[in-house]
Formats: structure tokens, C-alpha cells, sequence
């Protein structure tokens, strides 16, 4: 569609006005949100990134894109992380400014190859070239100590069974880069005309890679029987003690019901179990009433110098998987590694503490356990053992942790979470779909159980299994999960997806050197300087001297 002149110039205008182009940026950058939990519009993720696209390209100058690429950033990452305002305040806001700084080389890099009037072969180069790009920033993010892999964008596809297997090809960046390139095609068919061709070629190469991989890639495997796994959920509980003794009522009711493990949520004892003989004594008693090994979550100080593993020593707050069988705690135990930035820990405390005042930041800092554990639980029905791997809460989101699990011979992952901080909010719902993609990256079942909801169990290709306990839930459900022993595509061969995005991005890079080189070298060199010749006063040269 041709626009009127009129039309045009005012439009013109508007995108050349940076009072207009700064809250557009933020709005853009903001779209995608939707497409997560709880709105759950998934079908948005693949033109939620249009408006942003198009806003870029047209920046007048390079500075201003990376302007652009910066506020879009900054409003995906408050919009994405909306629900810890009460928690941080306007540290939020500061935080989501710093971190949108990773997408300021995004707004210029969408400006590189779509601004003015790109060529066909430009164009069709952005729809690699810009998915790397974004990949990118999802791969820097992601590092713990900027707050993790929360809100990549190709987990807003959590519930879409062609995407999941996309995952188990290439994890979640290939989802990531499949959604932007579909972002990125339908941006260059509204913007630019001469390059519909190999847009819609794009568009069409997206599609046959999705039909490709739906009916190539290996599935998970055969199953090779079931092992009964019951979540048990208190509900929202004040107080340590009233939650531990609502847990234990829950679990006494799944006696005579054939349970194999039984799972609490995150922070379910909150007090140190070599500190407290009583309540491990509960818990074996438990364990003997349902003729099950239960897997709770320890949130407590330990004494320095209390030894249960090798390699202990050092004292502090750990949250820790602790499994427990009909004498007591078994000496299996998992110490998180990974902690969430100011909920856990302070990062540079000594700068940054200040954010504790403003804000439930943490006021100590957690302890970090050292490595990864995989447990043995007896399975009732065949006599043999079942290995699991547990997470603790924001791990869960790492695929890199999941999947060393797998490597590592666990047939079930579980995650132990508690979000009763923000119950009213997206973030539970946010949080129980991380399982369905870790499940379908790995090919293993895997849990999600929580305190307060949303727990939820996915099988081994992704799929929801059993219901979903809500936040409105106090219950304990059983659910049969599927034991298989096939490996993924992405267990076996890892994050191939983001080395082919850095490989896109270096050939960028020396094809711009390279013609930069080819420029220098066709100049045609400067002419030597020719000395001007010296007169005497007075000749037609120099008539007045």
C-alpha cells in the first residue's frame, strides 16, 4: 500500500523527533512481554519485535540507533520483570537501564543492515544477521550476574509442540533465533520493497526448517516403565513451623498410594536438620508412612564445620536438597549454586548494598554449594534405582545446568521453587514454563515443585502431564512420569546454535573489513605536490609586484 504524501512527510517528521522517539523505543521494546505468561499470547512473539525493527532502521544517525537499541532494551526488561517493582522499587528501573545497554549494538546493527534503501542481498543478509545479533544479548544477559536467562524470548514458546522440539534440536536460542528471524522477514516485507522476494524466501526457509525438524528430529525414546512422583503444595503458610507441619499433613495423606518420591518446594524447612534431630525424626516418620524417599529443601544457617559431604566447611545460609528415607536424612544433599542477583545475594555488596534500603534486596548474602548432584531413589515397583537431578528455584531457567544433568545420568530433573512473594503476579506462571522447555531440551521428565503454585510436571518431549496445581492450591498430587533413556540433539551436541550465530557475526565482520581493505586499496594514490614556479615583479604572473 502506497502512503499519501502528506501522510508520509508528517510521518517523516514524527520518526525525526527525538521526543517521540524515546517513548516509542520504550513502548516497542516492551511488546513482546505478551507473548510470556500469564497473557500467554505466543502467536505475538513473531511480530512483537516489528515495531522496534522498523523504529531503528529509520534512525538518522548511528548514534541514535544505538539510542533506540538501548531504550528498547530498557523497556523489554522492565516489562519482562514488572512484577519485582515492589520488590526493588526504582532500582528496577536502574538496573533494566544498564542491562538495556546490551541491546544499544542491536539498534545499530538493525540500522547497518535495514537503514535507507538495503539491497536484496543486504536484506536477505539481515535475517541472519539480526537474529545473531539479538542471540547475542540473550547469551551476555544470561550470565548470573546479570540476572540470568529469565525472559529469553524464545521461552515465550513453551507450549507450542513444534517449538519444543526446536529446543531439543538446539535448546532455547534456537527458538530464540527462529522467532526473530520470522521478526525480521515480516519487517523487511512492510519496509522494504525491493526485497519482498527474499523475505518471503525467508519467511518460506523458516517454515521448511520447522516441517524439517518436526518430522526428522529424533523424539524422546521409548519409556521404560513409570516412576510415581507426588508434589506436595502447602499453599501460602506464615511461618516456617506452620508450613512444615501443613507439608507433613499432606504427605501423610498419600500413604497406601504407591508414591516412589515425594517432593517439597523450595525453603519447605527452614530450619538446619543436624540442628534439629526432632524434625528429621518427622520426616523419617513421614518417609515410613508412605513407604517413600521424600526430597525436601533446607533454607537455613549451617554451622561452619558441619561435615555431611566432602568439601564441607564453610558456614552460612544454604537452601539445599535434602533427601530423606525411612531412617532420615540419607547424606544425599544439593547446595544451589546459582542465586538470584539482590533476592539472594548483593552483587558487589560494598557498592551496591545501598539497594537494601530501597528495596527487599537480600540482607545477607546466601552461600553457593560447588557442584552438581545426581540421587538415587529406590523405584518400589522394580527394585531398582531411579537417578534424579534437583534445582533449586531461578536454575531451573539455566539450560546449560539442566542438561549436565542429563549428561550426567539423571532420568528426572526436579525443580524446588517458591515465588509466595509474588503470588498475584506473572511470575509463578512464568516460572512453571521453564520446566516444559528443560524437559524438552534434555528429553526427561521434569518437575516443578512449589510452595505456593504454579507446580507443574511436563514428560520428557515437553508436554504437560497431570494437572497444574495452582496458586490457589494447598494439595498433594500424584503423577506418573515416564522414565526414558534417549539422548536430544542438544544434550549430545550442546549450544551449537550460538556458535553458528557468532560464526554470522565474524563473517559481518571481516566482509566489512575486508571491504575496507578493497576501498584503501582501489584510491587511486595522491598526486605529488608541484612546487609553483617563482616570477620576477611585475611579469604576467604576478602583474602587481
Amino acid at each position: 500500500m502506497r502512503i499519501p504524501v502528506g501522510r508520509r512527510e508528517r510521518l517523516t517528521r514524527l520518526l525525526s523527533s527525538p521526543w517521540w522517539r524515546g517513548p516509542a523505543a520504550l513502548v516497542a521494546g516492551a511488546l513482546p512481554v505478551v507473548a510470556f505468561p500469564a497473557p500467554g499470547l505466543w502467536w505475538f512473539a513473531y511480530v512483537a519485535l516489528v515495531p522496534w525493527l522498523l523504529l531503528a532502521r529509520t534512525a538518522p544517525t548511528a548514534r541514535r540507533a544505538l539510542l533506540d537499541g538501548w531504550l528498547g532494551g530498557t523497556g523489554f526488561m522492565v516489562a519482562v520483570h514488572h512484577w519485582l517493582l515492589p520488590n526493588l522499587h526504582v532500582f528496577l528501573v536502574v538496573v533494566a537501564a544498564l542491562l538495556g545497554l546490551l541491546w544499544a549494538p542491536w539498534g545499530w546493527l538493525v540500522r547497518l543492515m535495514l537503514g535507507g534503501h538495503p539491497s536484496a542481498a543486504r536484506a536477505a543478509a539481515s535475517l541472519a544477521v539480526l537474529p545473531s545479533g539479538w542471540l547475542m544479548v540473550e547469551l551476555v544477559r544470561s550470565w548470573e550476574g546479570l540476572g540470568g536467562p529469565w525472559g529469553l524470548l524464545g521461552a515465550s514458546q513453551w507450549q507450542v509442540p513444534f517449538a519444543l522440539r526446536f529446543a531439543a534440536v538446539g535448546g532455547v536460542w534456537l527458538v530464540s533465533l527462529l522467532v526473530v528471524a520470522v521478526n525480521t522477514a515480516v519487517a523487511v516485507l512492510v519496509a522494504v520493497r525491493p526485497a519482498r522476494v527474499p523475505a518471503a524466501a525467508g519467511l518460506g526457509a523458516c517454515a521448511a526448517a520447522v516441517g524439517a525438524v518436526w518430522l526428522w528430529a529424533p523424539g524422546p525414546g521409548p519409556s521404560d516403565g513409570e516412576f510415581r512422583i507426588a508434589v506436595v503444595q502447602p499453599g501460602v503458610v506464615p511461618g516456617p513451623e506452620r508450613r512444615f507441619a501443613r507439608s507433613e499433613q499432606l504427605t501423610r495423606e498419600l500413604s497406601g498410594r504407591n508414591v516412589d518420591l515425594v517432593v517439597w518446594g523450595e525453603s519447605s524447612v527452614g530450619m538446619d536438620l543436624s540442628a534439629r534431630p526432632d524434625l528429621s525424626a518427622r520426616l523419617a516418620a513421614l518417609s515410613r508412612a508412605v513407604d517413600a524417599e521424600i526430597l525436601v529443601n533446607v533454607d537455613a544457617r549451617r554451622p561452619a564445620g558441619a561435615r555431611t559431604q566432602p568439601g564441607d566447611a564453610q558456614g552460612g545460609i544454604f537452601k539445599s536438597s535434602v533427601l530423606v528415607d525411612p531412617q532420615g536424612p540419607t547424606g544425599d544433599r544439593y547446595d544451589k549454586m546459582r542465586l538470584v542477583p539482590f533476592g539472594e545475594y548483593v552483587p558487589a555488596r560494598g557498592l551496591l548494598g545501598w539497594a537494601t534500603s530501597v528495596g527487599r534486596a537480600a540482607g545477607e548474602d546466601r552461600m553457593r554449594g560447588s557442584h552438581q548432584v545426581v540421587m538415587a531413589v529406590p523405584d518400589r515397583q522394580t527394585g531398582t534405582a531411579v537417578r534424579v537431578g534437583p534445582l533449586v528455584c531461578f536454575e531451573s531457567a539455566f539450560p546449560d545446568m539442566s542438561r549436565r544433568l542429563a549428561m550426567d545420568g539423571a532420568e528426572v530433573l526436579i525443580a524446588q521453587s517458591a515465588t509466595s512473594t509474588f503470588q498475584e503476579s506473572w511470575a509463578p506462571a512464568q516460572h512453571a514454563s521453564l520446566a516444559a522447555l528443560r524437559a524438552a531440551e534434555t528429553g526427561r521428565p521434569m518437575v516443578h515443585a512449589t510452595l505456593t503454585g504454579v507446580s507443574a510436571v511436563h514428560g520428557p518431549d515437553g508436554g504437560q502431564l497431570g494437572e497444574r496445581l495452582g496458586t490457589d492450591d494447598s494439595t498433594a498430587f500424584v503423577y506418573g512420569v515416564p522414565l526414558v533413556h534417549g539422548t536430544t540433539p542438544y544434550v549430545r551436541f550442546g549450544d551449537w546454535a550460538v556458535y553458528g550465530a557468532l560464526s554470522v557475526l565474524a563473517a559481518l565482520y571481516l566482509t566489512g573489513l575486508v571491504r575496507g581493505v578493497v576501498r584503501v586499496l582501489r584510491k587511486p594514490a595522491p598526486e605529488p605536490p608541484v612546487r609553483s614556479a617563482r616570477t620576477v615583479h611585475g611579469s604576467a604572473a604576478r602583474p602587481r609586484r
